[in-house]
């Protein structure tokens, strides 16, 4: 056995299903092993769709999604993709083929020192040297991206090294799940007694609860203690949005309602909270509020975020023993701010005008969409309106990209979403400029049998910038551009397009739906600037 062929039976080991990634010559040795493997490889058309690929199925599954390069620009190209991960804390393990280490000292072609390139954007990066090694790496490459907070791990795989054959004995090191424990009985204590003590306090809700598989304790706890949740972007779906206590989606650089709720609250509670989504200085710009932090791990450093109180430890466990102790609140907070943020959500609903509006475009979506199916949400003007207004009912239902917030996500993210729930409808929902990012995974998509259904938001622009530029500068500078006949690329692909140029008429009404054909990827564009439907099952 060579090292490479071990480097798959450790990947095995790990219970990796997917590999996501391009055959390159520095890898030539793991892509014939994994020709003996039950790991499916996704040959993809460009590294970055790896990346995000592996990106969300690590997101989704909470097992690290795995990519897959050759050298020099193939492993580059990873490197978006996997700075996504590691900053939105999806555990992700990139694997780049290496040039052979007779050259890595020298000026040769193609020879970047990738470990060097990696480090900052991952937990661990490291060169594989000796084949007795690969057990070693690959565990603790796992076992680092998948502990909490997640994030990425690189391998570098010299070509040489490769196809080396393994000495006796080695074989893949069994797999052990990290367990972070309870926090002890005075931090508990402490915690409920600040809670208790509070007049109007509010939950900030954040991925860390998705995580942690910590969704039901974060509702029975506020249920519990009568207290109201809004939540991050990427949290969104940990509470019901129909839930009484929920107060939306907080992360707009603006004053919307929920943020007016938090300016309010005296104690914030901010639970599986990831400053790097939506900074402090934002919801705490005098730093006056008394914050609880609890989570996994200890608080981030920051000015705006000085913590009266940290109670890191496991989630559920932690959640329960505080709600245990504390006092309940003698009635539910910020009912007004409640009933404005469902009237505004509603008000809508019924609008039959044209262009359609993102309001009416995200209701209908929410509308046509079971609790349980996902979308995954591009970046850019779009994601303000989805993160906002989409209605989300199930953590992990709407992915957004707010660590590292990379465009070109939306694609790759859905073909992934789609492996790790196959029995799930799925809808990418992507501006222009993000679609043709990554829209040549159109074709992987349908090769390897994975339909899904992409929405577009056409304006013809850098819509998000262009706001931007207006409100610093009052005009917009460089940011149009041409698009293509989304339909007919679409049909070139082998997909079906459709465009929304007006009203749906009676034939196309299913009840309160729209009825679409159920196809492998429908692409929907419209002919007007800022706005774009499709309601497509």
């Amino acid at each position: 056995m060579n090292a490479a062929q071990l480097l798959v039976k450790c990947l095995e080991k790990e219970g990796v299903e997917y590999i996501f990634g391009i055959p390159g010559e520095e890898n030539l040795d793991i892509m014939d092993a994994l020709l003996d493997s039950p790991i499916k490889f996704v040959t993809v058309r460009h590294e970055q769709g790896a990346a995000f690929m592996a990106d969300v199925y690590g997101r989704l599954t909470g097992k690290a999604g795995v990519c897959m390069s050759t050298l020099g620009p193939g492993a580059t190209n990873l490197i978006t993709g996997v700075a996504d991960a590691n900053m939105d804390r999806a555990p992700i393990v990139a694997i780049a083929g290496q040039g052979a280490t007779t050259r890595l000292h020298k000026e040769s072609h193609q020879i970047l020192d990738l470990v060097t390139m990696f480090t900052p954007i991952t937990k661990f990066a490291t060169q594989i040297l000796e084949p007795g090694v690969v057990p070693e790496v690959v565990r603790k490459a796992f076992k680092v991206a998948q502990s909490e907070k997640p994030g990425g791990a690189f391998i570098d795989f010299p070509e040489n090294v490769a196809e080396l054959v393994v000495p006796d004995g080695i074989k893949p090191l069994p797999v052990r799940k990290v367990y972070t424990p309870a926090p002890p009985e005075f931090k508990i204590e402490r915690a409920a007694q600040i809670i208790s003590e509070a007049r109007n306090p509010i939950i900030i809700a954040g991925n860390g609860i998705i995580r942690q598989g910590a969704a039901s304790e974060l509702v029975a706890f506020a249920e519990q203690l009568r207290i109201p949740v809004c939540t991050t972007f990427m949290a969104k779906g940990v509470i019901p949005f129909s839930h009484e206590l929920s107060l939306g989606t907080l992360g707009l650089k603006a004053r919307d309602f929920p943020w007016f709720a938090v300016e309010k609250a005296d104690v914030v509670i901010c639970i599986g909270y990831d400053m790097v989504e939506y900074h402090p200085d934002m919801w705490n710009p005098k730093n006056q509020k008394t914050i609880v932090h609890i989570d996994a791990t200890a608080a981030e450093v920051d000015a705006h975020y000085g913590a009266a109180f940290e109670c890191p430890g496991y989630l559920p466990v932690t959640l329960r023993a505080i709600a245990a102790r504390a006092k309940a609140q003698r009635k539910i907070g910020f009912t007004a701010v409640r009933h404005a943020i469902v009237e505004d959500h509603a008000a809508l609903a019924n609008d039959q005008g044209f262009p359609i509006k993102p309001q009416k475009i995200v209701w209908d979506l929410r509308e046509v969409l079971a609790p349980d199916d996902i979308v995954s949400s591009d970046v850019g003007a779009h994601k303000m309106w989805m993160a906002r207004m989409y209605r989300a009912e199930r953590p992990n239902t709407c992915i957004i990209s707010n660590g590292f917030a990379s465009m070109g996500i939306a694609v790759p993210g859905a073909l992934a979403a789609k492996l790790a729930n196959p029995a799930r409808k799925v809808v990418a929902v992507t501006g222009d400029a993000g679609f043709l990012m990554n829209s040549q995974e159109i074709e992987t998509a349908l090769r390897m049998g994975t339909p899904f259904v992409v929405l577009i938001w056409n304006d013809a622009e850098y819509g998000l910038i262009t706001w931007h530029q207006l409100r610093h500068f009052g005009r917009p500078s460089h940011i149009a551009f041409n698009n293509p006949d989304f339909v007919r690329y679409a049909e070139s692909f082998g997909a079906k397009g459709y465009r929304v140029s007006g009203r749906p008429t009676s034939s196309q009404r299913y009840g309160r739906r729209w009825r679409i054909t159920p196809l492998p990827l429908s692409i929907a564009r419209s002919t007007t600037r800022k706005t774009c439907n499709s309601r497509a099952t």
